[in-house]
């Protein structure tokens, strides 16, 4: 029950027409398996890397408008693909997702380096909150766009009446995995978002570390409509807050 209330996979892998149209690569590819997308093309990156973690529809090949806006700031982009999505083998589920993500992130960090930086889109957060508590690679900040507080809560309010507590395998708990976390963190709603309601991003705002966090609430913006209201100079400044910062 849990899974197809969560998990909206596309098994289709991206083809050579597709990525060519997109303009994107697979990354880290082999006959059976890959890590994510990037750029078709090389750029430099002198801010560093970030490995992007989406939501829960859809696939990686989805998600090109994130790499112009941040290319553009000088940053590297890969789009971390999540096992059973984008015809990747595998399970869904927070495990394997946050295995398949240290993964990703172990391998980044191996082939750029540092600074290497971790963006989440609304499951995504969730995975991203996970990774930066387990991983041993230095993350030097995130950004989470729509983000949650705890599966728990955003499934409770959704059915009330039920003991969902009882029933989820997966937690995805963000404010138990992101308290210790000592680097920036940009959090960033929607504030008409009708799947995941404002209230779970402040409810995680408030309980993250004091001093080294900043909410953004987007006007008018839902759930899937947000990056048609954010401009450039928007985007811009909630990565600086985050990716700028040299301390």
């Amino acid at each position: 029950m849990q899974n197809r209330f969560l998990y909206f996979p596309s098994a289709q892998w991206p083809s050579a027409r597709m990525l060519e149209y997109e303009n994107m690569k697979l990354w880290l590819a082999t006959a059976v398996d890959y890590q994510g997308l990037i750029a078709g093309k090389e750029a430099p990156a002198p801010n560093g890397t970030v490995v992007l973690f989406h939501g829960n529809g859809g696939t990686t090949l989805d998600r090109g408008f994130y790499l112009t806006p941040f290319r553009e700031l000088g940053f590297r982009v890969i789009l971390a693909e999540y096992p059973q999505y984008g015809g990747r083998p595998g399970k869904v589920g927070e495990k394997p997702f946050v295995a398949a993500g240290l993964e990703t992130v172990r391998l980044a960090y191996e082939q750029y380096g540092e600074p290497l930086y971790l963006v989440g889109e609304s499951l995504g957060c969730g995975v991203a909150a996970a990774i930066a508590k387990k991983t041993t690679v230095p993350v030097a900040g995130i950004i989470l766009i729509t983000p949650w507080d705890t599966l728990a809560s955003v499934a409770g309010s959704i059915f009330p009446y039920l003991p969902v507590k009882l029933v989820l395998t997966d937690k995805y708990d963000s404010i138990e995995n992101l308290k210790s976390f000592k680097k920036k963190i940009s959090v960033v709603g929607a504030e008409r978002d009708e799947i995941l309601p404002i209230r779970h991003a402040i409810n995680l705002y408030n309980a993250l570390p004091e001093g080294k966090k900043r909410m953004w609430i987007i006007k008018g913006a839902g759930h899937n409509d947000w990056p048609f209201r954010m401009d450039a100079s928007l985007f811009k400044e909630i990565t600086a807050f985050v990716m700028m910062d040299k301390s």
